[in-house]
């Protein structure tokens, strides 16, 4: 028998387990969301992360109530102090997790993947809470393939992902993006948008981002990129840097050529659902969210998988846009200016074939995934 839920503390409808990067979070708060939008009270969706992670003030200024887990996820496999210290904050945050779920007595647990994912899934095996997995990569993390075996349905981007009882739902997008992607459809609003950002008329603006922190290697072949196309007045390249390489001599400068290439880098974007609206070309990472995000815009693509993604995963989610037409692939071993230099010539060289890539993205996007996500919650949650 589970101990009453303290009169002060709200019902629990929904415990959402997992975090640590955003990448877990965002699909986490989008489901939210929809669950929200079908009547769930924001306060009942409770979420369940890591002290660590990005969800301690993504997830409260979502207006969800959240309890954070101590310790961290392994980082590798060796035996080793660090190890060895994260592997007893596991077991303490699994113990902890035990009691969370005891305490809230949720409907159902929704396994996001990371580190504080596998807490509350023992938790809810425990307890016999039904679990919902919501997977955002082409191959599945450790976190969610344990989660999977316990899993009433695994809700994955794609039908080669690797769990049981899988659904594919797509992977849960932002609503800003949805919204982006009716601006993109929209020629009167993206030109409108185009024009406030201050990209010309017969520019190719190509969106550069690779995390908050960035992607050293990406950064250093865009520059050198600027550079060898300094002279071209159609293109206009809007580049996020990131935190890690901003203040360090990798850091570059806005350049514009007079009468040639717009070259616009900043250290973060808030406003990236605006510009991949506009934009007619990106190159970056291949994260799970800029995947989905990238495929539910309708924007065409270079994309850059991170080599060390466990399973290589990113390859893995950038093949789902490749075998649509929608992306290229370069290696991050083989990516120089002069590789991108010819990749994004290829691409550019004709407008309408670059129009047309960027709209076989949208055969792979899942506008609707969150509220999918969400309606397999409520299909398996316990009365």
């Amino acid at each position: 028998m589970t101990d009453p839920v303290p009169p002060t503390e709200p019902r629990t409808w929904c415990l959402v387990a997992g975090g640590g990067t955003a990448g877990h979070v965002v699909p986490g708060l989008a489901v939210a969301r929809a669950l929200v939008d079908a009547g769930h009270p924001p306060e009942s969706i409770h979420f369940l992360g890591s002290a660590r992670g990005t969800e301690t003030s993504m997830v409260p200024a979502a207006g969800h109530p959240l309890t954070v887990l101590p310790g961290r996820g392994l980082n590798d496999r060796r035996v080793n102090l660090e190890n060895l210290r994260a592997a007893w904050g596991i077991v303490r945050g699994v113990v902890r997790g035990i009691g969370v779920v005891r305490r809230l007595r949720p409907s159902v647990v929704l396994s996001l993947g990371g580190y504080a994912a596998v807490p509350g899934v023992v938790g809810a095996a425990i307890w016999r809470v039904p679990v919902v997995v919501t997977e955002q990569n082409a191959r599945a993390s450790l976190a969610n393939r344990l989660a999977g075996r316990v899993a009433r349905a695994c809700a994955v981007p794609a039908a080669r992902t690797d769990l049981p009882r899988a659904v594919v739902t797509g992977n849960p997008v932002r609503p800003e993006i949805v919204e982006a992607a009716e601006v993109a459809a929209d020629p009167v609003r993206r030109a409108a948008l185009r024009a406030e950002l201050g990209v010309g008329e017969d520019q190719v603006l190509v969106f550069v981002q690779s995390g908050s922190l960035g992607a050293r290697s990406v950064n250093r072949a865009v520059i050198d990129l600027v550079g060898r196309l300094a002279e071209r007045d159609d293109v206009h390249v809007r580049h996020v840097i990131g935190r890690r390489d901003w203040h360090t001599e990798h850091a570059p400068t806005p350049t514009t050529v007079d009468g040639g290439l717009v070259y616009d880098p900043v250290e973060y974007e808030d406003e990236t659902p605006r510009w991949m609206a506009a934009a007619d070309l990106f190159i970056g990472r291949s994260g799970a969210s800029t995947v989905a995000e990238l495929a539910v815009v309708g924007l065409a693509s270079i994309l850059v998988p991170l080599p060390i993604a466990p399973r290589d995963a990113q390859r893995a989610n950038a093949e789902l846009l490749v075998e649509v037409g929608a992306a290229r692939i370069v290696a991050d071993a083989e990516l120089t200016g002069a590789r991108l230099e010819a990749v994004v010539a290829e691409l550019i060289s004709d407008r309408a074939v670059l129009a047309a890539t960027g709209r076989a993205a949208l055969d792979a996007g899942h506008p609707d995934a969150a509220r999918r996500v969400a309606a397999l919650c409520e299909e398996h949650a316990r009365g």
